[in-house]
């Protein structure tokens, strides 16, 4: 792989990343497969004819694709067109990658952002439903959402027309944070006359897409996107939704990776109805309010002044703790009020990870350690910050 001159070992591993995305046939679980067994994009990129029939489980339409080096264009002129347009790239491993993606069977190998991801986007909420949703469902989901923003849950949804652009104009107007995830490019007009929103989205949020410009919005690429908005979340909420729908894919992915589920129910007899009583026979939990979906993530929730003036809101008296062995008070210095990884916690105290995981399910018991989706960790009693 040739680099300009000047080119910084950041930059090489980043045109690396983009190598491997722009190469045709080559999909997320392949290019996964490859850089674990090969260590980084860098050597995967280098690597000859025989090392790659060596790597255990790869498909051989892969290998061909990656030894063909059928690009889609020069991975170079992508990264120029990425910085001149103010898009980042985020790859799987990056201290910045959302952890709560991370943490899917299939996490996207690199994401395209344009605008910024926040630590606080860890606590997130996807909501998402019909394109041909009715005003009612519009108005329904634009007031869950600006409810859900004044909490400071961010917004996750999918950018679509009807309940996804309703859920990230509620997040909008409340002056809170959205997440929109894209089935194209983040260059792509689509839906179309969506541009101002995206710009919005951008400034208060952030718009995302493991797609490569130019990409095209084609029907294969909106599971995949489903994958990241259920991924990205705590829990997905589905708003009027036919029982054959991109918004029950979410649901189902949301279930296969740990999330809650929620749906808002309708009219009985309605079509758009059959998806959410669908889930709500499943086990889904009924959503009227905000609060239906705030009580089983209140813990992650650091109220807004708005909320902390509600009466509802007010503090009440905190039981004392159980005692604790020093080991567990080294662990739980390293808790707060911000949900930890296992892995990071085990970097922070360089424990072993059964040593850890046998801690935190005391510690769990106790009532003092509160365990999250996706292997995440914090400490019950700590308090919000102010």
């Amino acid at each position: 792989m040739k680099l300009k001159s000047g080119t910084s070992c950041e930059d090489e591993s980043r045109i690396a990343w983009l190598t491997l995305k722009l190469i045709s046939d080559l999909g997320n679980r392949s290019l996964l497969r490859l850089v674990r067994h090969f260590g980084s994009p860098v050597a995967v990129v280098n690597a000859g004819p025989k090392e790659v029939a060596a790597v255990p489980g790869l498909r051989e339409q892969a290998a061909a694709a990656l030894l063909k080096r059928q690009l889609l264009r020069a991975p170079e002129e992508e990264w120029e067109s990425l910085q001149r347009e103010g898009v980042r790239m985020i790859c799987l491993g990056d201290p910045d990658y959302p952890s709560n993606l991370k943490a899917i069977p299939d996490p996207p190998a690199v994401l395209f952002v344009k605008g910024a991801l926040e630590p606080r986007d860890l606590v997130s909420v996807a909501v998402v439903g019909s394109r041909e949703a009715s005003p009612t469902g519009m108005a329904f989901t634009e007031r869950l959402c600006a409810d859900l923003a004044r909490s400071a849950v961010t917004v996750v949804s999918g950018f679509a027309v009807g309940i996804d652009r309703a859920a990230h104009c509620g997040a909008l107007k409340a002056k809170g944070r959205t997440l929109a995830v894209l089935g194209c490019g983040l260059d792509v007009d689509y839906p179309r006359g969506s541009a101002q929103l995206g710009r919005e989205i951008a400034e208060s949020g952030a718009l995302l897409s493991e797609f490569p410009f130019g990409t095209p919005p084609a029907p294969m690429h909106f599971p995949l996107r489903n994958r990241i908005i259920s991924g990205l979340a705590l829990g997905v909420v589905v708003v009027e939704a036919a029982q054959r729908s991109g918004s029950l894919i979410t649901a189902r992915f949301a279930l296969e990776q740990g999330r809650e589920v929620f749906a808002v129910p309708g009219p009985a007899s309605h079509f758009r109805s059959a998806g959410p009583h669908s889930l709500l026979k499943q086990g889904a939990k009924l959503v009227e309010n905000v609060e239906d979906i705030l009580e089983e993530i209140r813990p992650l929730v650091k109220p807004s002044p708005e909320m902390e003036r509600r009466p509802e809101a007010k503090l009440k008296g905190v039981c004392p703790r159980p005692s604790v062995t020093p080991e567990e008070k080294a662990l739980l210095d390293v808790l707060d009020h911000t949900p930890r990884h296992i892995d990071d916690i085990c970097r922070r105290l360089q424990w072993p990870v059964s040593q850890v995981a046998t801690m935190l399910l005391s510690l769990e018991m106790k009532g003092i350690v509160q365990q999250l989706p996706g292997k995440h960790f914090m400490d019950a009693a700590a308090p919000a910050e102010t």
